[in-house]
């Protein structure tokens, strides 16, 4: 998750944080194309989540559900140009899951009807801490829209 850096000197002090003791974490970064979007949860307007995903052997493969990093006038912005790429059916070809009856960030059967699916045009880049287990995205944040990549050219990295 991380490395504690302190100062040489310095003793720790258990209950009590001070500028001689940090903890650094470690941050992956990586494009991403949007495939869709979840509907707008509690005060938030516009849509909760973007629904994310890379290329493997030409085929939309689902990373995760990206919830934060976005200012309100982002949320507009952004769902406005989903809006003019909206689509019926979901690009990913892994969705919904069928691993063990195990949910995938928790989209079942029956919320893939409540999602807004797009068509893959959107490249973003997403800071996140890593890769689980099930190769899904841990803790991941929205960046930017990135218009200077094509979609097809976003595969897992690392």
């Amino acid at each position: 998750e991380g490395i504690i850096g302190k100062q040489r000197n310095s003793v720790y002090e258990a209950g009590r944080r001070s500028g001689a003791w940090i903890k650094l974490k470690c941050v992956n970064e990586q494009e991403f194309v949007i495939g869709g979007y979840t509907p707008p949860q509690g005060a938030r307007k516009h849509f909760g989540a973007i629904l994310v995903g890379y290329y493997e052997n030409k085929k939309l493969v689902f990373a995760g559900k990206v919830g934060t990093g976005f200012t309100t006038k982002l949320l507009a912005t952004l769902y406005k140009k989903f809006r003019a790429e909206e689509r019926d059916e979901c690009p990913f070809v892994d969705l919904p899951s069928k691993q063990n009856g195990q949910w995938v960030q928790g989209i079942t059967p029956s919320m893939m009807g409540k999602m807004h699916w797009v068509n893959p045009v959107f490249v973003c880049e997403i800071k996140f801490a890593e890769w689980t287990r099930d190769g899904k995205l841990r803790a991941p944040v929205f960046l930017a829209l990135r218009e200077d990549k094509k979609p097809t050219d976003v595969v897992r990295e690392g």
